[in-house]
């Protein structure tokens, strides 16, 4: 790591950053979380193999941390339009999966698709229903959340070598 400076953190910011690793936004959890490996002499590419992302994220994070601490690491508002297929989608699928196995009808993206129309007058398509299907499985989650909100990777296996939460 010669040549590059390491992250350095009070203990009010580490402890800040701590708190926001358990934010219910994986971008903002994972930044912070990123950020508290720097400071425990990770480097950008070892964060960025946990992660499951480039090193130049990992630097431009680290950036944002040293011009504006904690705060340049939350998530910002988001913009654009509101997402109202997939809130239909997961409005009448909630509903349509909520019956016991046992009594519900098997539902594939296109009777799914059908459903919603009917029921909603909004049409979806099934790239789209499969995407907020997901969403709304996983909370969020996804299934490249390098590690668990109370977990953080440690430095005693090598990077890349699997899972080291």
């Amino acid at each position: 790591m010669a040549g590059h400076p390491r992250v350095v953190s009070s203990a009010e910011q580490l402890s800040a950053l701590q708190e926001l690793a358990r934010s219910e936004r994986r971008d903002e959890a994972d930044r912070a979380r990123a950020i508290v490996l720097s400071v425990n002499g990770w480097t950008s590419g070892q964060i960025a193999r946990a992660f499951g992302v480039t090193p130049d994220s990992v630097r431009r994070w680290r950036s944002w941390f040293a011009t504006d601490g904690v705060d340049g690491l939350r998530a910002g508002e988001r913009t654009g339009r509101e997402a109202v297929k997939s809130e239909a989608a997961a409005a009448v699928v909630s509903d349509l999966l909520a019956t016991p196995v046992a009594d519900r009808a098997n539902w594939t993206l296109p009777r799914l698709q059908a459903e919603i129309t009917r029921q909603t007058a909004v049409s979806i398509s099934k790239s789209q229903l499969s995407k907020a299907l997901k969403k709304t499985a996983t909370d969020g989650a996804g299934p490249g959340t390098a590690c668990a909100a109370d977990k953080m990777p440690t430095p005693l296996s090598a990077p890349g070598s699997g899972s080291n939460c």
